[in-house]
């Protein structure tokens, strides 16, 4: 009878193990790190530079000592990307702007992205490299909106983030953009090359491609981002709209808010003020259980961890990859980035 009690005791752990094993995976891991309550770093694309342009929030001054980067094409620029196997996702703040010139760029990285390798078709489909990206601002104008945010996915995204968001109304609004009509949304139906990207059928991708945590089943995954004092005052409103996957305070948008010009026409920034709008947005957060997100450095993502965000955009670049293995030792999360998670 000890005998057998004792195989007994053993085999279950061993087929919890097997059954754990071969239970299946995401196609974007980004979903399974947010089920799992874990903290996720996610990496700004490379790309071109130019004198004065932004990157990841911070001005590039061509100098003598530095020059412009020569251009690098879409390939090479995906190339560079899908080499760095440690980053949770891929993003690319391109086309909060101008977003008929930002999006052909992009679209020609999207697809190097996808030829090069950004989807593991062996032994099940698998995002290796999500890619997650801004678009313009709802608010201004929702049907052209929609028409942006569905033009990106068609492009085979996995994440769309929202910025400038002041109301409740806004975050659904956007959230509806992101799930086709036959999921209870306002998408086109026209997936464009999304199915194909992904590795399956359009009647697959059609049942897939919802918002998670709104579909439990969903493989996309919405980032709002709160920037402005009208945000600020409706956080907790928006906090709590179903389908949120991370919220943002826009901590470099936020510190133009809280800057303003003395008598003298000299720059004040009001420090205490933007921390206190960052931690009203992280409040927010803790309250509704929603993930909260930060664009941190090798200076503070560790600061910012104990506070408790989980979600991080880091500058492309060794300062970056800095910042990613600082956060990733913090989280225990040493081990894993291989594309698996």
């Amino acid at each position: 009878m000890r005998t057998h009690w004792m195989l007994t005791i053993f085999a279950v752990p061993m087929l919890g193990g097997l059954a754990a094993a071969q239970a299946p995976q995401r196609l974007n891991p980004l979903v399974e790190l947010l089920e799992q309550r874990k903290p996720i770093f996610g990496l700004y694309a490379p790309s071109n530079r130019r004198a004065g342009a932004r990157s990841g929030g911070n001005v590039v001054a061509a100098t003598a000592q530095a020059p412009a980067e020569p251009p690098r094409s879409p390939d090479q620029l995906a190339h560079e990307a899908l080499g760095y196997q440690r980053a949770d996702f891929i993003f690319d703040g391109s086309m909060e702007g101008d977003f008929d010139r930002a999006f052909p760029t992009f679209a020609e990285f999207s697809k190097a992205m996808f030829g090069g390798g950004a989807l593991r078709k062996a032994p099940q489909a698998r995002l290796t490299h999500p890619l997650v990206v801004k678009t313009h601002e709802i608010a201004e104008n929702p049907v052209l909106a929609g028409e942006r945010i569905g033009r990106q996915l068609q492009l085979g995204v996995s994440g769309i983030v929202f910025v400038g968001v002041e109301s409740a109304e806004e975050a659904k609004q956007g959230l509806s953009m992101m799930r086709l009509k036959a999921n209870g949304g306002t998408r086109s139906d026209d997936v464009g090359a999304a199915a194909a990207l992904w590795g399956m059928s359009e009647a697959d991708y059609r049942t897939r491609a919802d918002v998670w945590p709104l579909n439990p089943k969903g493989e996309l995954v919405n980032f709002t981002i709160v920037e402005s004092k009208e945000g600020l005052a409706h956080v907790r409103e928006i906090a709590a709209v179903k389908g949120i996957g991370v919220l943002f305070p826009g901590a470099g948008t936020l510190r133009g808010v809280f800057t303003t010009t003395d008598s003298a026409g000299q720059r004040v920034f009001d420090e205490k003020g933007w921390e206190t709008a960052i931690q009203q947005v992280l409040a927010a957060c803790k309250e509704f259980s929603v993930p909260c997100g930060y664009p941190a450095t090798a200076n503070d993502i560790e600061m910012r961890m104990q506070q408790g965000f989980s979600v991080f955009v880091i500058n492309w670049g060794d300062s970056g990859f800095k910042a990613l293995e600082i956060g990733r030792s913090l989280a225990g999360r040493t081990a894993d980035g291989d594309g698996s998670r």
